[in-house]
């Protein structure tokens, strides 16, 4: 069976209307742009033109559209299952009160599963549609314009949130052998450790592989209290203050616009960044000893600048 076909049966079998790539649409696309091409090559026996008319007007806005309204749908819908796991004290009561965790425990994993393969998919009919683009125009453009998309954030696989998702998959695997229950969760997410240097690796489709260095760049650790930025790339909390100019008690969204992520050198990068708890979470109980040590140093640290900050807002107000 063809790719199309089976993507548009799996959006077709979801209980909820989400957003998807138009794969028949944007085929037709590219096969009129072919028609044209082949009709005009036995004109005037011109090869293909590097950029096309009907495609660049017509093809690539298009796709555009539908890849940021599939990350917006995905991003959207994991924030809110993840609120509900993360959940604790008296919002995990008013969820309760206002009926959102009516779902139980096996409901979640489910919508956390069905919402990785959507991920997945999606990314997967992306890099189809663009390897047909290039076939047709005998071109790089298609995966031109996937780097364009990856600097503007639309590339799915770029989101923070599914990194969240792996973790979170790995989270309620460890909580199901605790409590004996049988697991019910796919195992194609797993954190694994290659000379204590851990990473986060997820494979569903022989195609696509996902591996996430869980190693902050900046302290060259293990990263702890992890933060994405909108970029993609993930640091400690603390790190990212300090490459941001910031202190933890400001933090990251008092940096400023022109500050660059240390690794890619991209500026406003911080406001958007994202804490990633479901990470946090599967590193505290994975090395626990390592843990505790950098929860000492770090709350050292924390405390060091909040009582700098406090006395210098003391100096400011006392006019010293």
């Amino acid at each position: 069976m063809k790719f199309c076909k089976i993507y548009q049966d799996y959006m077709q079998g979801q209980e909820t209307q989400l957003h998807a790539v138009d794969f028949k649409k944007l085929k037709k696309i590219l096969k009129k742009c072919r028609e044209d091409f082949e009709s005009h090559q036995e004109q005037d026996g011109q090869s293909c033109p590097r950029h096309c008319s009907v495609c660049d007007g017509t093809f690539f806005p298009s796709l555009l559209k539908e890849m940021s309204a599939v990350v917006g749908c995905f991003n959207e819908r994991a924030q809110k299952l993840l609120e509900l796991h993360l959940a604790s004290g008296f919002r995990k009561y008013f969820m309760w009160l206002t009926g959102k965790l009516q779902k139980n425990h096996v409901a979640l994993i489910q919508e956390g599963k069905d919402l990785v393969t959507y991920a997945l998919i999606n990314a997967i009919a992306v890099r189809k549609i663009l390897k047909k683009y290039d076939k047709i125009h005998y071109s790089k453009q298609g995966q031109n314009f996937k780097s364009k998309a990856q600097s503007m954030h639309m590339e799915i696989l770029q989101s923070p949130w599914l990194c969240e998702l792996m973790a979170f998959h790995i989270n309620l695997r460890e909580e199901k052998v605790k409590s004996n229950k049988a697991p019910a969760l796919f195992e194609g997410c797993s954190l694994n450790f290659d000379d204590e240097n851990p990473s986060l690796s997820c494979e569903l489709f022989d195609s696509i592989k996902i591996d996430i260095d869980l190693t902050c760049s900046i302290c060259l650790d293990t990263v702890f209290d992890p933060v994405s930025l909108t970029c993609g790339h993930i640091f400690c909390h603390t790190c990212a203050c300090s490459a941001a100019s910031v202190t933890i008690v400001d933090g990251l969204k008092a940096a400023e616009p022109n500050e660059k992520c240390p690794l890619c050198r991209k500026s406003g990068v911080y406001e958007g960044s994202l804490h990633l708890e479901e990470i946090n979470i599967l590193l505290s109980r994975s090395c626990h000893e390592h843990w505790e040590q950098r929860l000492q140093t770090e709350r050292r640290e924390r405390i060091r600048q909040v009582k700098e900050h406090w006395e210098s807002q003391c100096r400011a107000f006392m006019g010293v």
